[in-house]
């Protein structure tokens, strides 16, 4: 009985403390218990079906609770505005939720959740009829209260597939041939492309006799192993090697990323530099490393098997990043959206095909007709476009079928080319021919499109996954505002300083065309998620040296980082390539959850932070003193 009541009163808690934490996603309680609390988005009488989507917090008095099934009711919600209906889905994902059925009606209550379009025979011709509110949990205090939050079943079960994926893992590969390495966490810090993590250390600091001044010493820890694993295909000891390995990156938090994260790596000796046709009859895959694209495969079509159920195809689609950047203006598209942007300037007037050629650019479109794009035709209605540059939208009616695209003359052939009628609308957007970064305007526009559809409930994805694979991306870039302040202006690797050149481009790189070299790189993308990316190395010293000095323009001191990788090179290093799977994403799509913090133990939350062990924690002068770190104060 006493442990009937502890579990009560910590499942209150769990709803009374949102008033003194940040708030994430929902908080509900009775306002007169705690503050501070937040401030409201919206009143209850003036949520449309424009505010779909997006995440709000209401005020306002709790009404009678209407029960749909054992695992939802409806809560009304009621302010001098009107009354907003509010859903609670009451199953093992968000258990806690039941506390809201505790509290008396009338209570004056802050929920925070996200507006939902009601179903089509649900809906109401009253002012917020045509919306609801769905309530969830507050992350924030799940993550502070994690050991009880693992007592759901659905988190329960998420840990346990994990175990059982990672076992399917190491059995597939270990029958492969595979040999399972552990690498390094502590190493130097180098210039690979993302923010490290640095740990002070008291280690050699007695020993740096060459340094007078006492300089701090540090570790980094590791982006992933992609230094020592290529360092074990080069000593020849290791033909295959694998590792579930933890990795690091200092990033901005998003629901798919976290510092500490875990991806299941793999490199391979003597991979191949081209096609092989005997292995492939497409010749799609015109990149080297088919051999690590053949283990790719029947992993995951034994995990999908095992776990799923599911049985997938033989090989996976393969297409370039050009097709995919000038097809859907994404480096990772989901192709189970039913919308393609395409390239219309070969069908305007000479003169204007002209002006667009002189600049460089492009004129892409997507087009919607009722009769083929019901699923997306009134989210494309309700779009917002404000925030993307050289976008613009034209519904076709009668008065401007002939001038919608220019003032200036007649569109009959444009319209006909296009198939163009009055009803249609299109989306345009002027780009650069050659793309560059990991999206385009309508390419964004066309996910935005696809998320507003599918909060409507117009649109429900194909629940066969659609797995995609990506080459030929462009070896070097400028164009990626993370690793901006490493390069500093300079070329930076599109993947990494070790991924080689197509043998295609490889006179182009050192003439010094830079832009127009494709790596040997290869993404495996799921749903519009990329799962894994990877690629075959660069193995001859020389290429390598000169990509450090002639194209990232490397300083002497940054090249010195990389010394002992050259010396392996020079000793002899065969042909080599690998691929690192994100295992946190995977388990997320295997798991159904749109968050990869669900399928972790214990997540850090969005910022970064890990509220339950209170870190990252600040330390004491006297015990920095003893690294050589002294704190400034701005």
């Amino acid at each position: 009985m006493e442990w009937k009541e502890a579990r009560s009163d910590a499942r209150r808690c769990l709803f009374r403390s949102t008033f003194i934490t940040r708030f994430s996603r929902c908080v509900l309680t009775r306002v007169s218990l705690t503050a501070p609390y937040p401030k409201r988005t919206h009143t209850c009488g003036e949520l449309t079906l424009a505010h779909a989507g997006i995440h709000v917090t209401l005020t306002g008095w709790l009404l009678p609770e209407r029960k749909v099934s054992k695992t939802m009711s409806f809560f009304p919600i009621k302010d001098f505005s009107g009354i907003t209906q509010l859903v609670v889905r009451k199953g093992h994902e968000n258990a806690h939720l039941t506390t809201l059925s505790e509290i008396p009606v009338e209570s004056t209550i802050a929920i925070e959740g996200q507006v939902l379009v009601r179903p089509e025979l649900s809906r109401r011709d009253v002012s917020t009829g045509q919306i609801e509110v769905q309530i969830l949990v507050n992350e924030d205090l799940r993550a502070r209260f994690r050991y009880l939050d693992l007592r759901r079943t659905a988190l329960a079960d998420n840990i346990r597939k994990r175990s059982q994926v990672a076992r399917i893992i190491r059995d597939t590969l270990h029958d492969d041939g595979f040999l399972e390495v552990e690498t390094p966490l502590l190493l130097k810090s180098t210039p690979e492309g993302a923010r490290e993590f640095l740990v002070p250390s008291r280690v050699g600091q007695s020993t740096a006799q060459h340094d007078a001044n006492h300089t701090p010493l540090f570790y980094a820890l590791p982006q992933s192993p992609q230094q020592p694993k290529q360092l074990l295909i080069c000593s020849g000891a290791v033909d295959k090697y694998f590792q579930i390995a933890k990795c690091f990156r200092d990033e901005d938090g998003r629901k798919d990323r976290q510092p500490e994260f875990t991806q299941i790596d793999l490199e391979m000796a003597f991979v191949s530099w081209g096609v092989d046709s005997n292995i492939f009859s497409s010749n799609a895959w015109r990149v080297g490393g088919h051999e690590v694209r053949v283990v790719i495969e029947r992993l995951v079509r034994r995990i999908w098997q095992k776990v799923e159920e599911i049985t997938l195809p033989s090989s996976f689609r393969v297409i370039t990043y050009n097709e995919a950047m000038t097809r859907y203006g994404s480096d990772k598209p989901d192709t189970r959206i039913d919308l393609e942007i395409q390239d219309i300037t070969p069908s305007l007037p000479i003169h204007a095909q002209a002006s667009f050629e002189d600049l460089g650019d492009i004129l892409e479109a997507i087009i919607l007709r009722p009769s083929e794009s019901c699923s997306f035709f009134r989210a494309s209605e309700e779009c917002n476009y404000e925030n993307e540059r050289n976008v613009s939208r034209s519904v076709i009616a009668d008065s401007n079928l002939l001038n919608w695209l220019s003032e200036q003359r007649e569109h009959a052939h444009l319209n006909k080319t296009l198939r163009l009628s009055s009803g249609d609308t299109i989306w345009l957007s002027r780009r650069h021919k050659i793309p560059e970064g990991g999206s385009t305007a309508l390419g964004r526009l066309r996910t935005r499109i696809s998320e507003l559809a599918q909060a409507r409930g117009d649109y429900v994805p194909h629940k066969i996954p659609h797995f995609l694979w990506v080459t030929e991306f462009p070896l070097f870039t400028r164009a990626d505002p993370d690793k901006e302040f490493l390069a500093c202006g300079r070329w930076s690797s599109t993947h990494h300083p070790f991924t080689a050149p197509m043998w295609q481009d490889i006179e182009a790189m050192y003439a010094g065309r830079i832009d127009q070299v494709r790596g040997q790189h290869y993404d495996l993308v799921l749903n519009g998620v990329e799962i894994g990316g990877g690629s075959v190395r660069v193995h001859d010293a020389a290429m390598q040296e000169y990509i450090f000095s002639q194209v990232l323009q490397l300083s002497d001191a940054e090249k010195s980082s990389f010394d002992h990788l050259l010396h392996a090179l020079k000793s002899g290093a065969p042909p080599h390539g690998g691929i690192a799977l994100g295992f946190d994403r995977l388990m997320a799509i295997l798991c159904k959850t749109p968050t990869i913090r669900d399928v972790i133990a214990f997540p850090k939350t969005g910022a970064g932070t890990d509220p339950l062990f209170r870190s990252p924690a600040a330390i004491n002068e006297e015990v920095l003193s003893q690294y050589g770190v002294r704190p400034t104060r701005c």
